[in-house]
């Protein structure tokens, strides 16, 4: 029996669509399986945002968490791989020692170190991150103001926390935690900069779960839409409004940037819980966080200044 060639022509078509719903099948099949692969096992462990910063008074905010111990040795930076997302330039990257970090570069570099110190000052778990002001990366190019950030070969990043949903979500360290994005001027406080870190091959189920920041760029400069807030801007910062106002117990903070409902229903008692801990940190202190981030001496002043400001008006609220 002889087909047409309009005979032909509706058998091809036919054919078309088998053969495309039979690949969307199958690619519907394939990203099935690969999300259920992606499904990370429930984390099991001790989760940690905060410890008592029993030497608080004494802490060097020009090393850090990481101490001199852990100091990068960059006489020879060696480029492994670029990382891809976000608003800086970022490298991984392994020093003379055979450590591994990621090189962040631009803008971000410096608030991210400066904010860095001044939670890990405070008792809050904290990425080891280093500022170095002239860094040579073999195969890149020479850069000036390249934050390190460590990758121990020992710790594994365990996915990203919510700022909604945690173990945290009413105690005093977390609430506190909020008050202190404010006073960074944190303006991108979204999940994906926050991390988990857990020690690798742990098999018992009872390892500490570090609850960290890990990207504090987008600080010290103002919060607000695309078009209006800044990031390592120290004149926006100091012309910042910090408080509005208070509502019998409850603080209305000046605050425009993104998840602007986080910040709702913190009150006076969540600053004092705060306020007792920035007390103790003395001006120097504060300057050395600014300082470990290679600000210039004005401002160093400058950022330092408008932070105890900041502090001072938590105390009056207290």
């Amino acid at each position: 029996m002889l087909c047409t060639k309009s005979g032909y022509r509706s058998l091809l078509i036919v054919l078309m669509l088998v053969l495309s719903f039979s690949a969307a099948a199958a690619q519907d099949e394939k990203k099935k399986d690969d999300k259920e692969k992606s499904v990370k096992k429930e984390l099991t462990g001790k989760p940690v945002m905060w410890r008592e910063p029993t030497d608080l008074e004494s802490r060097n905010l020009l090393l850090g968490a990481g101490g001199d111990q852990m100091k990068p040795d960059i006489s020879r930076l060696t480029f492994i791989e670029q990382k891809t997302g976000g608003f800086s330039t970022k490298y991984r990257v392994r020093d003379a020692k055979g450590n591994e970090w990621i090189a962040k570069i631009g803008k971000e570099a410096q608030t991210d170190t400066a904010a860095n110190r001044l939670l890990w000052a405070l008792g809050y778990e904290t990425e080891i991150a280093y500022l170095v002001p002239k860094a040579k990366i073999e195969g890149k190019g020479e850069y000036e103001n390249v934050r390190l950030e460590a990758r121990p070969a020992n710790v594994k990043r365990a996915g990203n926390w919510m700022w909604e949903n945690n173990p945290f979500m009413n105690a005093p360290e977390f609430r506190g935690l909020k008050i202190l994005m404010v006073m960074l001027n944190n303006w991108d406080m979204k999940d994906d900069n926050n991390e988990i870190l857990a020690p690798k091959g742990d098999t018992t189920g009872e390892a500490e779960l570090r609850y960290i920041i890990s990207d504090l760029g987008a600080t010290f400069g103002k919060t607000g839409g695309f078009l209006s807030r800044s990031r390592n801007k120290p004149s926006d910062y100091v012309k910042a409004e910090f408080i509005k106002k208070v509502n019998g117990d409850v603080i209305d903070f000046s605050y425009s940037g993104k998840n602007q409902k986080l910040f709702e229903g913190i009150t006076v008692a969540d600053a004092r819980w705060l306020s007792n801990l920035l007390k103790r940190l003395s001006d120097d202190q504060i300057k050395d966080a600014f300082r470990s981030a290679s600000y210039s001496a004005e401002e160093v002043d400058l950022l330092a200044g408008e932070f105890r400001e900041r502090i001072n008006a938590l105390a009056k609220l207290s």
